[in-house]
């Protein structure tokens, strides 16, 4: 290593305002008066600037943060960032390309304000790759955003950037967004809890009410399951969807005996032996333990959906590149990556199967009702392998290669978004390069609150890894 690359592991944890505490007891802290939003968000700011070298934000406004509208909400004062898709007033949204240089939002977004409801200090905003279609965060015209468990490595994507500082500690939480696993991705290399939502659980971005078939989830990555589940019940508190069940706050683990379904295969076949495969087991063993009954089952989909989401993929590829100048007017459809650019081709050359893609992806929630609605869970890994190391899915890779290693990295995620299904990963080991492993555990519609429950027992069963410790 030379004298001026970074160090393989990298975080900013410190004796300072914001400690090693989470959300949670940080917002306990302003409340009772030890602490002001201000002395947070200034030593959030400092502990962002001792760790610049992993490119996670987009942009800074440490000079001036958002501070809070009122003194409230559940994380009033706790400092976060925004993902570089969501509009915050007077911060420019880039979606993570070089086609066009944004200008500061005139008003917040609809689920940036449910977001804000909580309270938080907004510090900036956090990187993404281009429109978030990677599943890392190397823009080719930026440095990559890196792992600070391993600066060699991927963070993940699309909300890279924010697994980045929380994982760093430069934050106890940020925003991040899944349309194929863009939360999940990164909290499971980043070693960090992800939800992402059932669909309709929360209020939708623009850009998403626009979608054929919405895939998005909002959302946020965090270190523990607690902030997690207060988050999910503050933003409820700000708007509920009256045709999903209520969550409210969950505090723990349920006192239900499960019956829980064990998926062990996607697409390409059987997951192999190996570290992923073990922290699944070992999940499932700590399951059992706890008069859980874990039942494997085969995965209730083929190929044809993998080829209708890649084909959909494509589709909001497609949708970009042709619309960006109505957004823009500067906007350089030369200047997009390699990887947008791709996915229109792939797209262009099946446009006639579009409504037979539709059919299929609409179909799916049938399909895994059938198959997986009996169980009252399902456990999975998050990934298809371990983390790979910067590079290995950088947009510049040529296109085919590139696709073939995200069909079978990005191999379970996508499921829930195509089936409006909820999921949670959560960190349940390292490799032996000490990179985290997440496992997921996904539900039925709108039963957040099992899989919360079932997260909580296993962060105090199986303690999850962290970088200060």
């Amino acid at each position: 290593m030379t004298a001026d690359a970074p160090p393989t592991r990298i975080h900013s944890f410190a004796d300072d305002a914001l400690g090693d505490h989470d959300a949670v007891a940080l917002a306990e802290l302003v409340r009772s008066g030890a602490r002001s939003p201000r002395e947070l968000a200034a030593a959030a700011v400092e502990r962002a600037r001792r760790v610049e070298e992993l490119a996670a934000v987009a942009y800074a406004s440490y000079e001036e943060p958002l501070l809070p509208a009122e003194r409230s909400g559940r994380f009033y004062g706790v400092p976060t960032f925004v993902k570089d898709n969501a509009d915050i007033t007077g911060m420019p949204t880039n979606h993570g390309t070089a086609a066009f240089r944004a200008k500061p939002a005139q008003e917040h977004g609809g689920y940036a304000r449910q977001f804000l409801s909580a309270g938080m200090t907004v510090l900036g905003k956090s990187t993404l790759p281009e429109f978030g279609f990677n599943a890392t965060t190397e823009p080719p015209f930026a440095q990559a955003t890196r792992n600070p468990w391993h600066t060699g490595y991927s963070v993940g994507g699309s909300s890279g950037g924010a697994a980045a500082l929380v994982a760093a500690g430069v934050v106890p939480i940020a925003h991040g967004n899944d349309g194929g696993g863009s939360i999940r991705i990164p909290a499971a290399c980043a070693g960090l809890v992800g939800l992402k939502p059932s669909r309709g659980r929360h209020i939708d971005s623009a850009m998403a009410r626009k979608l054929p078939i919405n895939i998005v989830s909002e959302g946020v990555l965090t270190r523990t399951v607690r902030d997690t589940a207060a988050y999910t019940a503050a933003v409820e508190e700000y708007w509920r969807n009256p045709a999903l069940p209520p969550i409210g706050l969950v505090e723990g683990p349920g006192s239900k005996r499960l019956r829980i379904a064990l998926l062990l295969e996607n697409i390409g076949g059987p997951v192999p032996a190996g570290p992923i495969c073990a922290a699944v087991e070992k999940v499932a063993a700590t399951l059992e333990s706890h008069g859980h009954r874990v039942e494997a089952v085969p995965l209730p989909f083929d190929a044809a959906l993998e080829t209708a989401f890649l084909h959909y993929w494509g589709l909001l590829a497609t949708f970009v590149a042709s619309t960006g100048k109505l957004a823009d007017r500067r906007f350089d459809t030369r200047r997009l990556d390699d990887l947008t650019l791709g996915l229109r081709r792939h797209f262009l050359r099946g446009a006639w199967r579009a409504p037979m893609t539709l059919y299929r992806l609409r179909a799916a929630a049938a399909t895994y009702e059938r198959a997986l609605g009996p169980y009252d869970a399902v456990l999975l890994p998050t990934l298809g392998h371990e983390t790979p190391e910067l590079g290995y899915l950088s947009p510049t890779v040529p296109f085919d290669e590139l696709l073939d290693r995200l069909r079978a990295y990005v191999a379970f995620t996508p499921i829930n978004n195509i089936t409006g299904t909820p999921s949670i990963t959560f960190p349940a080991g390292l490799t032996p390069t000490g990179l985290p492993i997440g496992v997921q555990f996904a539900s039925t519609r709108g039963n957040e609150r099992t899989l919360l429950e079932l997260a909580y027992l296993l962060e105090a069963e199986q303690p999850f890894p962290r970088l200060d410790r």
